[in-house]
């Protein structure tokens, strides 16, 4: 961005700083509402407050920068000057495209003599690329990382989300009129080379950032109108520490799935939807050691690891016409899996024949861990004995592990538990799958109890060629490592990654920096330099 003055050569503009500049953000609360919690959702650019109504109801309100008159005539005439600049511009990455915008904003306002202050550039900068390369209105949503779910159910409707801490809440975003909802449900398919139309009013589709998003157009299939659900990727996974300070795991629990991990135990983690059966699954898998190779199989792009030696797979998105289209199941990339010698296959959902393979690979010594939808061990395993997954009740004895998760609500408040962590024996004499439960939640006390039994540690010394005294001791020691990163708020998942490897490579080393770990990383993630999802005082608030 440039800076013109007659008088003066043109000085480059450096981009918007939050802690050099400052934010640019005055958000005005409604006296009758009372704050609960805020935070940034783009840094000095849009902010999030959760307020309460006086029909006591949460309220999500964005507030981004206000513009004076004179600004909002500059942005209303820059819209159609820099779009016609753009179209000259061939250009395909995503900070292409912002420079892009920037050049086409400086060459207008050049050629007709517009200067404005600093702060006006970088508020007008903020709307441009918001409405021409974001999600438009809906631009903070997509950076806040506490949402997974956007959805827009039609006009006059406020749009609502899934909060990770709220649960189902309102915004104060709503479209009004069928043609601006029509041109952001065509703006989507855009974005993603579909095409969407009365003839074709449905699309299912992944957007540049992993999120996945389901569209509907016009009143065929709708009858409020196109509408569109947005279930967000979450470009920074849960680690096992934050799922233990989320009380989702205990320490012990953890440690017991390390181990698992470790002497190349299968997991199957169950539950219903939204019980973080995914969330679990990609939290253990950063206890698979560094330079393993690991395949990861999905329709939606969920899990996300450090490994280098990772091949992530997602079901394709069927293109082209009928007679073109070659479709490519989660069971065709398992398949393609098998013939690349992984250590560990991850499986983010089985429901289907792929579930038959998945049980193969655990049979021919594959380690696999995988999600399926049930309420219950029991019911995990009639699911996978019968249609339409029909895995033999014989293959099911090489899964070592089941996690079952659970969704309840405490005090009010949405939890999120394991509710038992149990283990597969084997068959019984009447060909029913003999089970052990090791650790088991119990609601009243929201603790966890734990039996003391366990084949998998059983079996660890057996592989490991060692005893009960080297297991406890084992176990003390890995505890005691998983407490220090706890209490030292070590949560980033490269951080633990990296930390885990370390104390693979380097126990003795590790064991002696408990004190403090930060120490060891080399990352810096743990440094504070992100400000993003970072809560304010409630006090900036001006009423």
């Amino acid at each position: 961005m440039i800076v013109f003055d007659k008088k003066t050569e043109k000085e480059p503009i450096p981009d918007y700083c939050f802690e050099r500049d400052g934010a640019l953000v005055s958000p005005v609360l409604d006296p009758n509402n009372t704050p609960v919690e805020l935070y940034w959702a783009v840094p000095g650019l849009s902010l999030v407050a959760i307020v309460r109504t006086p029909e006591n109801e949460n309220l999500y309100l964005v507030y981004e920068p206000s513009l004076t008159p004179f600004e909002k005539e500059v942005l209303e005439r820059l819209y159609s000057g820099v779009r016609n600049i753009l179209i000259l511009e061939d250009v395909y990455n995503e900070d292409d495209k912002a420079n892009a915008l920037y050049r086409a904003m400086d060459k207008y306002m050049e050629r007709f003599g517009i200067e404005l202050p600093l702060v006006s550039i970088y508020k007008i900068r903020y709307y441009l690329n918001r409405n021409y390369l974001g999600w438009g209105i809906l631009e903070p949503l997509q950076h806040d990382s506490s949402i997974e779910d956007i959805s827009c159910d039609g006009i006059n409707v406020p749009v609502f989300l899934f909060h990770r801490k709220y649960r189902n809440i309102r915004t104060t975003i709503v479209f009004k009129n069928t043609k601006d909802l029509d041109t952001m449900v065509v703006l989507f398919a855009q974005k993603t080379d579909k095409h969407i139309s009365l003839a074709t009013p449905i699309v299912d589709t992944t957007l540049s950032d992993g999120s996945r998003i389901q569209l509907t157009y016009g009143t065929t299939v709708s009858a409020h109108g196109s509408s569109f659900t947005i279930r967000k990727f979450n470009e920074v996974p849960f680690s096992p520490i934050d799922l233990i300070l989320n009380k989702t795991f205990t320490i012990d629990e953890m440690v017991y799935f390390w181990m698992a991990v470790e002497y190349n135990q299968s997991v199957l983690f169950i539950g219903g939807t939204a019980s973080g059966k995914t969330t679990s699954l990609n939290a253990v898998a950063q206890f698979i050691p560094k330079l393993s190779k690991v395949i990861t199989i999905e329709d939606t792009r969920e899990i996300t690891l450090s490994h280098e030696n990772w091949i992530a797979s997602v079901v394709p998105d069927p293109t082209g016409s009928s007679e073109e289209r070659i479709e490519i199941t989660m069971f065709d990339l398992l398949k393609s899996a098998m013939r690349q010698r992984p250590e560990f296959i991850l499986v983010g959902e089985v429901r289907g024949v792929e579930a038959q393979t998945l049980f193969q690979a655990m049979n021919t010594g594959h380690t696999t861990f995988s999600t399926l939808h049930a309420g219950s061990v029991d019911s995990a395993i009639h699911r996978l004995e019968n249609e339409p997954l029909n895995v033999p009740k014989a293959t099911i004895e090489s899964l070592n592990i089941v996690s079952s998760q659970v969704r309840l609500y405490r005090d009010g408040k949405q939890i999120r538990r394991c509710n038992e962590i149990v283990e597969i024996i084997g068959l019984s004499e009447t060909k029913n799958v003999v089970v052990n439960t090791v650790f088991k939640y119990d609601p009243a006390s929201d603790d966890v109890v734990h039996s003391g039994q366990s084949q998998i540690y059983s079996r660890i010394m057996e592989i490991a060629g060692r005893d009960q005294t080297w297991l406890i001791q084992e176990r003390r020691k890995r505890s005691q490592f998983i407490r220090a990163m706890v209490e030292q708020k070590i949560r980033d998942y490269r951080d633990v990654s990296e930390l885990l490897w370390m104390y693979d490579a380097m126990p003795d080393m590790v064991a002696d920096s408990l004190d403090d770990l930060s120490e060891l990383l080399t990352s810096g993630i743990t440094s504070p330099k992100l400000y993003r999802n970072m809560k304010i005082p409630l006090d900036v608030l001006s009423r």
